[in-house]
Formats: C-alpha cells, structure tokens, sequence
C-alpha cells in the first residue's frame, strides 16, 4: 500500500513537469515559426536566408516544395503530436483543487464586451499581434514588390502606378494566404492545439469567424483590383486564362465566388434566418481550396497545408464516426416543449462538463446536423449519454412532434458525431460558483452539477458552493430543473448533500400556477433496441489522443513517401526542378491527391482497429438494455408513476432551497456583488446580451476582484 502511494505521489509530481517540459517546447517551435512569417517578406529572407536554405535542401525528391514544407509544414504538425502527448497524459491526473493565481487573473478578464463579443485580454493581446503580423506582412512585401516596380514598368511597358497598382493587388492575395494559414485551426473539433492552450473548438469558433472576415476582405480586394489593373491596361481576356505553369486566374476566379458564397451567407441575421443556406454553401470550401490551390500552385500553397492537413484528419474521422446509428434508449418529454435524448455509450467514452454532440436524424434532414449541450456525466453515468433538445427552430419541432407524439415510433434513427469539449475543468478551484443561465442556457450547467455530485459522493473531495440563477419566460419550464439530479436510485447520489441554492426567475408570469390546474408530467418514451444501433463509443478508443499522434505522424511520412517517388520519377525529368516546366495543375492535382489517400489510409486503419475494440464493449451492453427494456415492457408501462417521483423528489432533497421569483429579472450586479467568497467561478450561459452583462459586472467594478467569468456559448 505504501508502495502505491509512493507511486502515485511521484506521478503526480512528474506528470505536471513532463506536460510542462512538452507545453514549452511547442510554444519555443511555434514562436519560431513566427519569427519565419516575419523574416519571409524582408531581403534579409529572399538574399541571404532562402539561398542558404534551398542550397542546403536541394533535392530531387521534393523541389522547392521541401523546404517551404520543413519552414512551415513540419513545425506545425509536430507541435500537433506534441499536442496530443500533453493532452494524453493530462487525462492521467486527478481533478485540479490548486487555488486560481490572483496575479494571472487580469489575462482572462474581459476586455470588451460588445461589437466583437466577449473578448479577453489574452485574446486581445494575441489578435492585435495576429493583425500586426498581417500589416507588417503586407506593408514590407509592398516596400519589397515597389523597388523592383520601375524595372517591371519598363519591361511591360506600362506606366509606373499601374506596376503598383498590380503589385498592391497581389500582396493583398499574398496576405490573404497568410490568414487561410490560420482559419481552419478553430474549427477542427478534435484539435490537439486549441486544448493544449486551454480553448475549445466552441469558444473558438469566434476566431474563426474573425480570421475568416478578414481572409475573404483581402481576396475580394486582391480579385478586384486585379480585375481593374486589367482593365485599365487592355489586359480582360487574362481572366480567362488557365496558366499550366503560372498563376491560372480561372481557378482564382472560381475560388473567388466560391469564397464570397461562404462569406454572404455567414452573415448573423442571413445565417439566422437561412440556417440551412448557410450550412449547404459552407461546403463550397472544398471547391475553393481545390481551386485556390490550383490558382497559386502547390509550392506556396503548402505554406497554409497544416492547419487544412489537422483539418482534413478530423473531419474524415468526423465522417467515420457518422456512419453509425447510436442506440436512442429513450426519451424524456418535459411540459416546456423540451426533450432529453438518452443513448446508450460505451464506458470508455469519456468526456469533460459542457462538451457538445452533433446529432442528425435522418428522418427529419439527412443534411442537418446540429449541436447540442452533454448534460449528462460520464463518470456518474459510466452507460448513458444524454442531451436535452428545447424547440426553437423548424427542426428541434420536428424532433419534438415525432417524439412526444402519443403513438410514437418504436426506433428513432440517430447518428452522433462527439462529444467535443474542454480537456480539463477548474470547477474544484473556486471556493463557490454562480451559474447564470437564460431559457435553455441551464443545459451545461446540468453537467457540471452531475460531475460535482461524483467528486462529492464518489471521491469524497471537497466541492464548492453553488448558487445557480435560472431565468425562464414560463413556469413550465422549471421542469427543466427537475433534470439536474440523473435518475437513479445509487444511495451515494441522493445522499451527496451539495451545497446548493437555486433563485430561479419567471419573468413573464405574476405568480405561481393555480392549483386546481391540472399538471403535466414528465413522461419517457422508450425505443426498441436493434442490432444495428450501436451505443456511442470513442472514436479512436481510450487513448485517442495517442491514435491521433500516430495518424498525425504516420499519415504524413506515407505523403512525403509517396510525394518523393512522384517527384523523382515523374515530375524531376521533365521540370529539372525549375518549377516552370511541368504542369502546375497536374503537380498540385497529384499533391492533393497523395494528401487525402494517406489520411484515408493512416485514419482508417486506426478506426477499424478500435472499432473492433468497441464492438465487444458494445455486445455487453446491448444484451444488458435489452433485458432492461422487456422487465420495462412487461410491467404494462413505459414509465410509472414511482419513476415520475424518483425523478423530481432529489432536486428537492438536494438544493439548500429553491426560491421561485415570479414577474421579475434578477439584479445580477447586486447578487454577484455581494458574494463574499475569495475564489468565485461566474458562468454564464444563454442569450448574448445577458453574458456581455454578467461579463460587464465581472470585468468593470473595483469590488469584483474575486468574480473569475467565463462565457459559455453554443451559437454555430
């Protein structure tokens, strides 16, 4: 026993160093990286470094695509497997209990809170060097392109403003790429990077939409002006040049409208209204990196390869996961017009306190495929995952309808793809936490209360107070409320004695229900199981972060493999590696090609292999619920009466009181004023005006020093 403990106590201390020792070399390689995005536009780079490094890489294998790949390929995707490493043995630690350092505080303390959303100062700090980055990259490539701008003029015979006016045409493109670069790291779920530097790909979807903006304003830029150098020097029929060995302006021009699709229909009120046009017209970005590779060449668009290369994986193994039907055991319809929709998983599958699934049923749109919060706790509910649906669009309706019909379908087809979410959680390090919530908004915080009744009854730690602040339109959906304590009857759960409080709001009706109205109960609707569901099941087994290292690693020596032979014995004969002999569009046809065969190979291999793995997980299961669902059926009622009380008497034993405030708002800046606790985590979740305010409080008094906020938002 003392063995043990000694053990663990020494991993305890060399976990942290080791992840420490990993985190520092990847920021060590990526400022590096940096420093070549700087030094790239400068004469510095193209007399004296590039000479240098083309001399020492001169190989016939690769071309001048070699080292472009080593400066800028190559970084990237080790500090991804570097990822992957940090994040795996970051699953090996207990829950973090270390006090939040007040002197960090000021990094995560919201700086603006309107117009760009809720932005911290780190992120601030961060996108203002990104955009110093973008106009030094602009500014000193136009200082490089306007001293050979006379000689140019000359040479083409064109007067002098017009050179410039070219060359400002194609720095704009040239600093586009620079941001395509890094558009595609917020929206790979299953990103290494974004956790390893304590982002989610839900918070970061901002970064994206930022980055994005400013990517499609200079293409759109570049396009124009090259469309106005044309015609102001004759030149119009270039736009219908496809260049084999330059730049091929049709596949720009393609690449061009595909982007300003994806751009319009991102618009928040067309995107609001018109979901479902902006869902179709983002899969334009596969035309338009076709296209926008086949527009500048495979050699300069390898610059922005590593983040669509991440991308590429994760989604593949997105598309993977997708092909199978989830087992749906049942469903819970509540009086608010919400539904909670509980699958069946594997114990493997584990996740953190407000992760998000995507969920699509084919039997309502086969295209759809919508976000929805995890309420349930992998660790207090090893078998059951679970999302709660509220209606409030054309297809939540739908969903709704076919469930709490009063003949409802005995099989619901469902595919799942996730959960995605936080790699760790700094709940146990407040000394309280106050849950703000509107309409729906409640959903992740569900989850988190589940994960604190496992600390509490199953780890026997100690757990912070909670002060939870629900605001709703309708007393129906109080309900809601009812679904914080899972349904079980596990002693240890129901005896956990959480310190919680609840002060819910109602703020559209003057007093509490009459009595003598008849109430709606929570009813559940359970679903044939089938052989060919399949309960949900981690994608790449328990040590997925491992998986994704090797397919990461071994996807990309299978690429350079293949791409040297095709080099060698193709290309090198006829380009002598000129780079202006052989066919650019055949060369970076080929490339792509080479690409997505070995991340088909590579991620394949490793799904099939864990799949196997899981199916055996999931014959246990599946022989387990069947029997469960014939005692349930043979009781001559899907859901009795004693079931309906097991299920609202918890909350009810739980929470230090429940206090119900009807026909009012709550004074945020009064109640979170007065918390006097040291440490106190402030979350907020629900519409935007309501998290900027909560975040205004937190960020604008001198006596919110010990409020710590934190935005949670799901608005895709």
């Amino acid at each position: 026993m003392k063995n043990k403990t000694m053990a663990s106590s020494s991993s305890t201390v060399a976990i942290p160093a080791v992840r420490g020792a990993i985190l520092l070399l990847a920021v060590v390689i990526f400022l590096g990286n940096i420093m070549m995005w700087i030094i790239m536009p400068t004469d510095t780079y193209y007399n004296d470094w590039l000479l240098h490094i083309l001399a020492a890489t001169n190989s016939t294998f690769f071309g001048i695509q070699g080292p472009i790949m080593l400066d800028f390929t190559f970084p990237i995707l080790f500090i991804a497997i570097l990822g992957c490493l940090y994040l795996h043995l970051g699953n090996k630690l207990q829950p973090n209990f270390t006090p939040r350092n007040k002197k960090l505080r000021f990094a995560t303390k919201p700086m603006i809170v309107k117009g760009l959303g809720i932005v911290t100062l780190t992120e601030l700090a961060l996108f203002t060097l990104f955009i110093a980055l973008c106009v030094w990259y602009f500014a000193d490539y136009i200082r490089h392109w306007f001293k050979q701008a006379l000689q140019r003029s000359i040479d083409k015979d064109e007067k002098l403003w017009q050179t410039k006016l070219d060359r400002v045409g194609i720095v704009t493109g040239v600093t586009g790429n620079l941001c395509l670069t890094f558009v595609f790291y917020p929206v790979t779920r299953s990103s290494s990077i974004l956790p390893m530097l304590g982002l989610t790909y839900e918070s970061s979807i901002k970064y994206h939409v930022w980055i994005g903006n400013l990517a499609m304003l200079l293409f759109t830029a570049h396009g124009f002006l090259y469309i106005l150098y044309w015609i102001i020097t004759d030149q119009l029929s270039q736009m219908l040049q496809w260049g084999d060995h330059y730049v091929s302006n049709i596949a720009g021009e393609i690449c061009l409208v595909c982007g300003l699709c994806l751009w319009i229909t991102s618009y928040p009120k067309l995107r609001r209204k018109l979901f479902e046009l902006f869902l179709y017209t983002h899969y334009l970005y596969i035309p338009f990196i076709i296209f926008f590779v086949l527009h500048i060449g495979i050699g300069f668009a390898t610059i922005m390869l590593p983040s669509f290369y991440l991308f590429l994986i994760d989604r593949y193994l997105r598309f993977l996961q997708s092909r199978d039907n989830v087992r749906l055991v049942s469903a819970r319809v509540l009086p608010c017009r919400t539904v909670e929709l509980n699958f069946s998983k594997t114990p493997g599958l584990s996740y953190n306190p407000t992760s998000t699934i995507f969920v699509n049923v084919p039997t309502i749109s086969k295209m759809q495929w919508h976000p929805f919060t995890v309420t349930s706790s992998s660790n207090l509910e090893p078998q059951v995952l679970s999302v709660v649906i509220k209606c409030e669009g054309n297809w939540t309706k739908k969903l709704y309808d076919v469930v709490s019909s009063p003949s409802p379908v005995d099989r619901l087809q469902v595919f799942v793809e996730g959960p995605y979410g936080p790699s760790t959680t700094h709940f146990l390090r407040n000394d309280m936490l106050v849950l703000i919530s509107g309409g729906s908004g409640i959903t992740p915080f569900i989850s988190i209360i589940r994960e604190l009744i496992f600390i509490k009854s199953t780890l026997k730690c100690k757990t912070p107070k909670i002060l939870i602040i629900p605001i709703f339109k309708n007393s129906s959906n109080l309900s809601i409320l009812d679904l914080i304590i899972p349904n079980s009857t596990t002693p240890s759960i129901n005896s956990h004695n959480l310190d919680l409080q609840i002060e819910a709001y109602i703020t559209r009706e003057i007093g509490h229900p009459a009595e003598d109205k008849p109430q709606t109960l929570i009813r559940t609707v359970w679903f044939k199981p089938d052989s060919s569901d399949k309960p949900v099941s981690p994608t790449l087994g328990p040590n997925s972060w491992l998986w994704l290292a090797a397919i990461i690693s071994s996807s990309f020596i299978i690429f350079l493999i293949l791409l040297g032979i095709f080099n060698q014995y193709v290309v090198y004969p006829i380009d002598r590696n000129t780079n202006k002999l052989y066919s650019f569009t055949k060369k970076g046809s080929m490339n792509m090609l080479l690409v997505c065969f070995s991340i088909v190979v590579t991620a394949s291999g490793a799904f099939i292999w864990n799949k196997k793995q899981n199916a055996k997980e999931a014959k246990r299961i599946q022989g387990v619920e069947e029997s469960a669902t014939s005692r349930s059926s043979s009781s001559g009622s899907s859901y009795g009466q004693e079931d309906i009380e097991m299920e609202s008497v918890p909350l009810q034993s739980t929470a230090k009181s429940i206090n119900v405030h009807y026909a009012q708002r709550p004074d945020l800046k009064r109640i979170l004023l007065e918390v006097k606790e040291s440490n106190v985590g402030v979350l907020a979740s629900g519409p935007k005006k309501m998290r900027e305010d909560v975040a205004e409080i937190c960020s604008s008094s001198v006596h919110a020093e010990n409020l710590h906020f934190e935005s949670i938002s799901f608005t895709w």
